[in-house]
């Protein structure tokens, strides 16, 4: 046996991130990230911007923290549900991140470090890993009881549940496509789950047997597909489990002591956490207010909450104050990237003509119109009016993520002419839709209805709408197509919209789940963000698009020697999805500017999994953060981070 030592994923993370997820999540779905190093959730967070206490504890670089260690929040968006182990939305898992603790977990360097499992090791094939549980580690009820002590059978009657599908886990196949036999169980080509490659091998131990080595299994286990559940517990509440805060069970840094929908939700230090010296927060209220996104900047001026974005609509009302501007600072980047998705299976209402899009949006010329006429500079401008290019992302995994060699993943192959291409030419733009419009035709109906939803939890989200809809319908004409935007709550946001398949033309989003290129091709592969399967469009072969590109992805995932190799052929397979228009990459995640009591830089630190959504490690300051004490903070990460990979 030999003890595994961090290589992938030291390679992965860039050193100019600071944040993942939330959105997943298997997925960080969510139409927003919510991370706990940025809280930039569908909720609009908000900060104070002074404080009553004192401060007598210091952070580095001089940075004061607050006496009171009380986080407040508002929020517009409800959760569904809060049963980890079926939900893939960032806004749900997130407070699961800080309920229930991993196997390991990143520190605020992204060096994976030990948490419920002390240590582990892994077989010469690379097939079977073994983990030995802490001892000592308790659940406890919503009241602060002890339940039961965490043991190795959690982890296998998670994965039990989860593998069962008439509980109808979003992200079961992030495990079952991982373990052995897990798909044939799943899929009820064996029904004897002791065939399944995770065991208990005494009340400490256990161990997971792959279906193939993945060079990189242990990034995936901070992902919610690996979280432990306690089998007596999820018995006794049977359905009802996940549905309140009593009916789960904590062994994490905080406990769920108030759990009111649409009134307000509170998360209190778990005063028996096993690792309690590292959590410094001792509370986060959230509060709802169907308002958030209106009244965030109100609310910070009154300290009633800790963590606002100041967004294009009033930034240069901040960077103007000479008191506000001090109470500003740059929110961090991370590795979500969003893209607007051309939809193959539309569900709208008959008034928007469905079927009509769906022969419009089967025609190459037609997506390649939208591809290079979509002008991503001026949606961009709406939520970053200073720097918008800096947000650009011009492929769907961002640069930065993993790399090969030295080289970057997105510079391999004709992947690299996509990622230079700046995509916005408006005099191909309109060639491409001459031809489309040759080609078609009448089999469709002109102009062809374009439905874009979007989320009114975002303040700027109508104003870039109506930016795109008037700069769509300049460009190919009003009698070509016709865009309609249609607002939706946040609240099951995504739930009535993409994966509903209400649209023809929307912005989504994907964080990844591990440290692999897999995890942002793999989405497409019958997938609820823009069912590409469903396209009857084939090559000059006359093989169906689709097809080819599930096999393009297929035949990535089965080269697990030659990491190079399988690094080529994943960028071959999305540049294939680029150079097809399925999709149009927008921007990278993060950014703009925030004012806010939290130093990201205490965060955990994780582009993949629920590290991120952690409040641990993290403190409340007891002033905003400056922009000058975020440059010297990052620098000082930076330098730090870079030391402790060596």
């Amino acid at each position: 046996m030999k003890r595994i030592l961090i290589l992938l994923l030291v390679v992965v993370m860039a050193l100019t991130s600071c944040t993942s997820g939330n959105n997943a999540t298997a997925n960080n779905n969510g139409q927003v990230e919510a991370t706990a190093s940025e809280n930039n959730s569908s909720a609009t967070e908000a900060a104070s911007t002074e404080t009553e206490s004192s401060s007598t504890d210091e952070g580095s670089g001089g940075i004061q923290y607050s006496d009171d260690q009380v986080y407040k929040t508002v929020y517009s968006g409800e959760v569904k549900t809060l049963n980890y182990l079926v939900t893939s939305s960032t806004n749900e898992f997130g407070f699961a991140a800080n309920f229930i603790d991993t196997l390991v977990d990143y520190d605020k360097y992204g060096k994976l470090i030990p948490s419920l499992a002390t240590d582990w090791e892994v077989s010469d094939d690379g097939l079977v890993w073994t983990f030995h549980i802490r001892e000592g580690v308790n659940w406890y009820t919503y009241d602060g009881q002890v339940y039961a002590e965490t043991v190795a059978q959690d982890f296998v009657d998670a994965i039990e549940y989860t593998f069962n599908p008439d509980n109808a886990s979003k992200t079961a196949n992030i495990a079952y496509k991982a373990l052995m036999n897990g798909e044939a169980y799943y899929n009820g080509e064996i029904t004897d789950f002791s065939q399944v490659g995770v065991k208990a091998v005494d009340k400490y131990t256990l161990e997971y047997t792959l279906a193939e080595p993945l060079p990189y299994f242990e990034s995936m286990l901070t992902y919610v597909s690996f979280f432990p559940v306690n089998g007596d517990f999820l018995k006794e509440q049977g359905e009802m489990f996940g549905t309140s805060r009593e009916s789960l069970l904590y062994n994490g840094a905080y406990i769920m002591t108030s759990f009111e929908p649409q009134n307000r939700r509170v998360l209190s230090a778990n005063q028996n956490y096993w690792d309690k010296a590292n959590v410094y927060i001792e509370e986060i209220n959230y509060k709802y207010n169907k308002e958030a996104a209106t009244v965030a900047q109100e609310l910070f001026l009154r300290n009633e909450v800790s963590h606002v974005e100041v967004g294009s609509d009033s930034i240069d009302a901040w960077m103007m104050d000479p008191n506000l501007s001090k109470m500003i600072r740059p929110a961090t980047a991370s590795y979500y990237t969003y893209f607007y998705a051309l939809n193959f299976d539309p569900q709208y209402d008959e008034a928007y003509e469905p079927e009509n899009w769906k022969v419009a949006v089967n025609n190459l010329n037609f997506r390649k119109a939208f591809y290079y006429g979509f002008d991503r500079m001026a949606a961009l401008t709406v939520d970053e009016p200073f720097n918008p290019q800096n947000k650009v992302g011009n492929t769907i995994t961002p640069a930065g993520f993993v790399n090969i060699k030295g080289q970057d993943f997105v510079d391999l192959g004709h992947l690299h002419d996509h990622a230079l291409d700046q995509k916005f030419d408006d005099g191909m733009a309109k060639d491409y839709m001459s031809k489309a419009v040759a080609e078609l035709g009448d089999t469709v109906e002109w102009p062809v209805k374009v439905v874009m939803p979007y989320n009114t939890g975002g303040s700027n989200n109508a104003m870039k709408a109506q930016v795109i809809e008037q700069q769509l319908e300049n460009l190919f004409g009003s009698d070509v197509i016709d865009v309609f935007i249609v607002p939706y709550p946040p609240s099951g946001y995504l739930s009535n919209t993409r994966r509903a398949g209400k649209y023809s033309f929307m912005e989504v989003n994907w964080g990844p789940d591990y440290a692999d290129p897999h995890t942002y091709t793999d989405m497409f592969i019958d997938s609820n963000y823009n069912f590409p399967e469903m396209t009857v469009e084939v090559d000059a072969d006359g093989n169906n698009k689709y097809q080819v590109y599930e096999n393009m992805v297929e035949m990535a995932s089965q080269e697990k020697v030659d990491l190079e190799k399988r690094y080529e052929m994943y960028a071959d397979a999305e540049a294939y999805l680029l150079d097809n228009a399925w999709v149009i990459p927008y921007r990278k995640g993060g950014g703009g500017y925030v004012a806010s009591l939290l130093n990201p830089y205490e965060a955990p630190f994780s582009p993949f999994g629920v590290a991120s959504e952690r409040w641990k490690g993290m403190h409340i300051l007891s002033q905003p953060m400056s922009t000058e004490q975020f440059k010297a903070e990052k620098a000082a990460w930076e330098a730090a981070r870079e030391e402790a990979l060596k």
